[in-house]
Protein backbone atom coordinates (compact mmCIF):
# COMPACT_ATOMS: atom_id res chain seq x y z
CA UNK A 1 0.00 0.00 0.00
CA UNK A 2 1.58 3.43 -0.86
CA UNK A 3 2.17 5.68 1.69
CA UNK A 4 -0.50 8.45 2.87
CA UNK A 5 1.36 11.78 3.28
CA UNK A 6 -0.09 14.70 4.59
CA UNK A 7 0.08 16.76 1.44
CA UNK A 8 -2.35 14.48 -0.44
CA UNK A 9 -5.09 15.79 -1.88
CA UNK A 10 -8.49 13.59 -1.34
CA UNK A 11 -11.83 13.64 -2.44
CA UNK A 12 -14.69 11.84 -0.81
CA UNK A 13 -17.47 10.47 -2.42
CA UNK A 14 -20.69 8.28 -0.04
CA UNK A 15 -23.10 6.40 -1.51
CA UNK A 16 -25.36 7.36 0.92
CA UNK A 17 -28.00 4.87 0.01
CA UNK A 18 -25.61 1.93 0.15
CA UNK A 19 -23.83 3.00 3.41
CA UNK A 20 -27.56 3.29 4.59
CA UNK A 21 -29.22 -0.12 3.90
CA UNK A 22 -25.91 -1.89 4.79
CA UNK A 23 -26.09 -0.28 8.22
CA UNK A 24 -29.45 -0.45 8.73
CA UNK A 25 -29.47 -4.15 7.45
CA UNK A 26 -26.47 -5.04 10.00
CA UNK A 27 -26.99 -2.86 12.73
CA UNK A 28 -30.23 -1.08 12.61
CA UNK A 29 -27.94 2.25 13.14
CA UNK A 30 -27.28 5.16 11.11
CA UNK A 31 -24.08 5.75 9.64
CA UNK A 32 -21.93 8.84 11.31
CA UNK A 33 -20.85 10.83 8.80
CA UNK A 34 -18.98 13.74 10.37
CA UNK A 35 -16.79 10.46 11.67
CA UNK A 36 -16.60 8.82 8.26
CA UNK A 37 -15.69 11.86 6.53
CA UNK A 38 -12.63 12.42 9.25
CA UNK A 39 -11.23 9.05 9.15
CA UNK A 40 -11.54 9.19 5.28
CA UNK A 41 -9.64 12.49 5.18
CA UNK A 42 -7.10 11.75 7.76
CA UNK A 43 -5.44 14.83 8.25
CA UNK A 44 -4.84 15.03 4.36
CA UNK A 45 -5.75 18.26 2.01
CA UNK A 46 -9.80 17.55 1.30
CA UNK A 47 -10.73 19.06 -2.23
CA UNK A 48 -14.49 18.10 -2.40
CA UNK A 49 -16.92 15.70 -0.21
CA UNK A 50 -19.99 14.76 -2.12
CA UNK A 51 -22.86 12.40 -0.58
CA UNK A 52 -25.24 10.75 -3.25
CA UNK A 53 -28.32 10.46 -1.97
CA UNK A 54 -31.90 9.79 -3.18
CA UNK A 55 -35.13 12.17 -2.44
CA UNK A 56 -38.19 9.62 -1.02
CA UNK A 57 -40.17 12.28 0.51
CA UNK A 58 -39.29 10.71 3.93
CA UNK A 59 -40.70 12.74 6.67
CA UNK A 60 -36.76 13.61 7.82
CA UNK A 61 -34.37 13.71 5.01
CA UNK A 62 -34.31 16.98 4.56
CA UNK A 63 -32.78 17.69 7.56
CA UNK A 64 -30.34 14.68 6.94
CA UNK A 65 -29.62 16.38 3.16
CA UNK A 66 -29.13 19.84 5.67
CA UNK A 67 -26.67 17.92 8.17
CA UNK A 68 -24.36 16.62 5.69
CA UNK A 69 -24.07 19.94 4.30
CA UNK A 70 -23.28 21.38 7.46
CA UNK A 71 -20.43 18.47 7.96
CA UNK A 72 -18.70 19.31 4.98
CA UNK A 73 -20.51 17.02 2.58
CA UNK A 74 -22.18 18.45 -0.94
CA UNK A 75 -25.42 16.80 -1.52
CA UNK A 76 -25.90 15.54 -5.06
CA UNK A 77 -30.10 14.89 -5.00
CA UNK A 78 -31.75 11.94 -7.32
CA UNK A 79 -35.33 12.07 -7.05
CA UNK A 80 -37.42 7.99 -6.42
CA UNK A 81 -38.81 7.00 -9.36
CA UNK A 82 -41.89 5.09 -9.29
CA UNK A 83 -42.66 2.73 -12.34
CA UNK A 84 -46.08 1.74 -13.75
CA UNK A 85 -45.42 -1.63 -12.09
CA UNK A 86 -45.03 -0.40 -8.69
CA UNK A 87 -41.07 -0.73 -8.27
CA UNK A 88 -38.75 1.89 -7.33
CA UNK A 89 -35.17 3.59 -8.19
CA UNK A 90 -33.08 5.82 -7.71
CA UNK A 91 -29.12 4.95 -8.96
CA UNK A 92 -25.72 7.16 -8.70
CA UNK A 93 -23.56 5.03 -10.10
CA UNK A 94 -23.20 6.93 -13.60
CA UNK A 95 -23.22 10.22 -11.88
CA UNK A 96 -20.58 9.00 -8.93
CA UNK A 97 -18.05 7.39 -11.67
CA UNK A 98 -18.15 10.73 -13.87
CA UNK A 99 -17.14 12.74 -10.94
CA UNK A 100 -14.74 10.41 -9.37
CA UNK A 101 -12.81 10.23 -12.64
CA UNK A 102 -13.09 13.97 -13.46
CA UNK A 103 -11.90 14.73 -9.81
CA UNK A 104 -9.39 11.90 -9.99
CA UNK A 105 -7.46 13.96 -12.38
CA UNK A 106 -7.17 16.78 -9.61
CA UNK A 107 -6.36 14.64 -6.65
CA UNK A 108 -3.98 12.23 -5.19
CA UNK A 109 -6.74 10.21 -3.63
CA UNK A 110 -10.20 9.31 -4.03
CA UNK A 111 -12.34 7.47 -1.08
CA UNK A 112 -15.45 6.00 -1.68
CA UNK A 113 -17.33 5.25 0.56
CA UNK A 114 -19.84 2.45 -0.70
CA UNK A 115 -19.88 -1.72 -0.86
CA UNK A 116 -21.50 -1.80 -4.46
CA UNK A 117 -19.41 -4.65 -6.51
CA UNK A 118 -20.18 -2.03 -9.51
CA UNK A 119 -17.86 0.10 -8.74
CA UNK A 120 -14.77 -2.18 -8.93
CA UNK A 121 -13.98 -1.19 -12.30
CA UNK A 122 -14.09 2.32 -11.46
CA UNK A 123 -10.86 1.32 -8.91
CA UNK A 124 -9.33 -0.33 -11.50
CA UNK A 125 -9.38 2.84 -14.34
CA UNK A 126 -8.74 4.85 -11.61
CA UNK A 127 -5.18 3.43 -10.30
CA UNK A 128 -4.62 2.67 -13.73
CA UNK A 129 -4.64 6.58 -14.48
CA UNK A 130 -2.45 7.08 -11.25
CA UNK A 131 -4.94 7.68 -8.48
CA UNK A 132 -5.05 5.95 -5.07
CA UNK A 133 -8.33 4.42 -4.25
CA UNK A 134 -9.23 3.98 -0.84
CA UNK A 135 -12.69 1.92 -0.32
CA UNK A 136 -14.64 2.39 3.02
CA UNK A 137 -17.50 -0.06 3.92
CA UNK A 138 -19.01 -2.90 6.09
CA UNK A 139 -17.31 -6.30 5.30
CA UNK A 140 -20.74 -8.02 5.56
CA UNK A 141 -22.02 -6.35 2.45
CA UNK A 142 -19.04 -4.87 0.89
CA UNK A 143 -18.52 -6.54 -2.39
CA UNK A 144 -14.97 -8.72 -2.70
CA UNK A 145 -14.22 -7.37 -6.01
CA UNK A 146 -14.29 -4.16 -5.06
CA UNK A 147 -12.35 -4.72 -1.68
CA UNK A 148 -9.32 -6.34 -4.27
CA UNK A 149 -9.55 -3.53 -6.92
CA UNK A 150 -8.88 -0.84 -4.51
CA UNK A 151 -5.97 0.11 -2.93
CA UNK A 152 -6.90 -0.16 0.63
CA UNK A 153 -10.31 -0.65 2.59
CA UNK A 154 -11.70 0.61 6.05
CA UNK A 155 -13.78 -1.77 7.30
CA UNK A 156 -16.54 0.37 8.70
CA UNK A 157 -18.00 -2.73 10.93
CA UNK A 158 -14.39 -2.98 12.75
CA UNK A 159 -15.03 0.35 14.90
CA UNK A 160 -18.87 0.75 14.66
CA UNK A 161 -18.71 2.79 18.22
CA UNK A 162 -17.00 5.65 15.88
CA UNK A 163 -18.72 5.35 12.32
CA UNK A 164 -22.35 4.35 13.93
CA UNK A 165 -24.97 6.43 16.09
Amino acid sequence: MPPIHPDQRVAVLADARNLYHSSHSVYSRNVDYASLLEAAVYDRKLVRAIAYVVRAHAPEEESFFEALEDIGFETKIKELKTYSDGTKKADWDVGLSLDAVTLGRHVDAVVLCTGDGDFSRLCSHLRHEGTRVEVMGFRQSTATELIEAADSFVDLSEQTDRFLL
